[in-house]
């Protein structure tokens, strides 16, 4: 299978710590990098993820909180630092459109490249971006701002060709993307070999939800059911429970009801208050609801399966 991988930039909250930055995340589907939130030091932690800037020409900015979008100006203004002439897409709320390129007009004079803003309605689950390879829906959240997450979701592949099948019948290469494609095979002596005979199935299609700041909603699992991957915000344990309410923020026990409903895969939990100076008690608290939980860290490369 074709890589899938989630690594993880920065899994802390508002406040800074020396243990963690704030949110971002890269999500590298077959080959291309696409940047989910860009906190502060988020260009750094794309050098220290090996992570190649000229990969990445789409950026997904899930609300406008300091901690999910201060390093974006940043970062655009190192790409034109580097020569880049391909364009740089930024999907985000329809609000950030004029405060982005004011900033951009400000700070990022002379860039050679387009940056193509896409406003990205909050309130709908729909498509934001899609290729032959995957595509990308909005996932409407609750947060004190219009907030949402992002659902990457992998295109079918094609069948792949059995070898000892087509040399068993002497297929001709020549007709091997057509077998792919639906057709049968014809041998060299005139005999129709069913596809079904050439081909075994095609890799499974699989599905990340990155679900950013919210509070706890009991139909999100309906838009994300069965998802390889959930990341799910879990700011606190549920001692504080109140913060959580107040805040439109989510605990651990919450973000596992969320992926036990959706019957995920897996569950990654990140954006930790910064109270907490070890972590195991939100992994422990979303391990009594849903047992496949891992803490997020910086560093962590995930892979979606």
């Amino acid at each position: 299978m074709e890589p899938f991988k989630v690594h993880v930039l920065g899994c802390g909250s508002a406040k800074p710590t020396t243990r963690h930055f704030a949110s971002s995340q890269v999500v590298e589907i077959r080959g291309r990098l696409f940047l989910v939130d860009c906190a502060e030091a988020t260009q750094v932690q794309l050098r220290r993820a090996k992570c190649r800037f000229s990969k990445l020409s789409h950026i997904f900015i899930s609300h406008l909180h300091g901690d999910h979008c201060l390093g974006l100006v940043g970062l655009i203004s190192s790409f034109g630092m580097t020569g880049r002439t391909a364009p740089m897409h930024v999907y985000a709320p329809a609000q950030f459109d004029d405060i982005l390129h004011r900033m951009l007009d400000f700070f990022c004079g002379g860039l050679e490249f387009p940056v193509v803003f896409h406003p990205v309605d909050t309130n709908c689950h729909k498509v934001v971006f899609e290729d032959k390879c995957v595509s990308v829906k909005s996932l409407p959240l609750e947060h004190r701002v219009p907030c949402c997450g992002y659902l990457f979701e992998e295109k079918p592949t094609l069948p792949h060709i059995r070898r000892d099948m087509v040399d068993f019948h002497q297929i001709p290469v020549w007709q091997l993307n057509n077998i792919k494609n639906g057709e049968d095979g014809v041998a060299p002596d005139g005999r129709v070999v069913p596809q079904a005979e050439l081909v075994s199935p095609p890799d499974p299609v699989r599905a990340y939800a990155y679900c950013s700041d919210t509070r706890y909603m009991p139909s999100l699992h309906k838009m994300i059911m069965g998802v390889n991957l959930l990341y799910h915000e879990s700011t606190y344990d549920s001692t504080y429970q109140e913060l959580a309410n107040k805040y439109f923020h989510s605990t651990a026990a919450e973000a596992a009801r969320v992926a036990r409903d959706a019957n995920a895969g897996h569950l990654l939990i990140g954006h930790y208050s910064a109270r907490y100076d070890d972590e195991s008690v939100l992994l422990s608290e979303a391990q009594a609801v849903f047992p496949y939980v891992t803490l997020a860290q910086e560093g962590l490369v995930v892979d979606v399966e």
